[in-house]
């Protein structure tokens, strides 16, 4: 039986999400973005919650949406993905604990959003993060642009956004997009004591503070939180993503 593309535990103060089914590296259907959101949601309710960590299955974080399904795919099924994934990313801005992406691999594209749109970001060494994809004809949304900026500023958003370069750990820890780089053999264990120091603190002082900063990114979320414009070039995306495939 394979893997579930999003699976949630242990119970307790402290839950894991393991995104991707650990092939193709980790890129997510329309339905496992709907999955997601679904279960951040719920997770948001527990009272007994104190701290958040997502993951990829495997030795990668998530490389965005599976582009098999969006081979031949309508346009108001690809926007429908784009509208699943924005709302799963939401999902996770608006939990009320801090929530932790623990990066081995890549984060790219869609990958790179769920990513940002995480509290704190902790990355191998190894790993790689960025928004490739003008080269797929995929319109960078306002709210995609805005998260980046928000960690990284304008400058490195149009610089990743118009290249599609992926930054490498170091890279993404001196450009703001990342918090601490790792070996990777030691990143499990420092993500896993900053939860538990997080965990350990008075929660409702901990979701204070989430409310806080949250609060100081208002502006930017409310601003750029519908998008008028279609989420890719239908064309030449659908030529890209044959390009891709074949």
């Amino acid at each position: 039986m394979p893997a579930p593309l999003v699976e949630v535990g242990p119970d307790g103060p402290v839950v894991e999400i393991t995104v991707g089914s650990g092939e193709r590296r980790n890129a997510l259907t329309c339905a496992a973005w709907a999955e997601l959101e679904r279960r951040v949601r719920e997770l948001g309710e527990r009272d007994e919650l104190r701290a958040v960590v997502v993951r990829g299955r495997g030795n990668t974080f998530c490389a965005g949406s599976d582009m098999n399904e969006w081979d031949g795919a309508s346009p108001e099924e690809v926007e429908e993905t784009f509208t699943r994934m924005e709302a799963a990313f939401r999902a996770v801005e608006e939990c009320p604990v801090p929530v932790v992406a623990e990066i081995h691999g890549v984060a790219a594209g869609a990958g790179c959003q769920l990513a940002l749109a995480c509290d704190l970001r902790f990355m191998a060494g190894t790993a790689r993060i960025g928004m490739p994809i003008a080269q797929l004809g995929i319109m960078a949304s306002p709210a995609f642009a805005a998260r980046m900026v928000a960690v990284a500023g304008p400058s490195v958003t149009r610089g990743l956004l118009y290249t599609g370069r992926l930054l490498e750990a170091r890279e993404a820890v001196e450009a703001g997009l990342a918090d601490r780089q790792l070996a990777a053999p030691t990143l499990t264990a420092f993500t896993e004591r900053t939860l538990a120091r997080i965990a350990g603190q008075p929660p409702a002082a901990v979701r204070a503070a989430k409310r806080a900063v949250s609060a100081a990114l208002s502006p930017s979320r409310t601003a750029t939180a519908v998008n008028g414009e279609s989420a890719v070039a239908y064309a030449e995306f659908q030529r890209a993503v044959g390009d891709f495939l074949r």
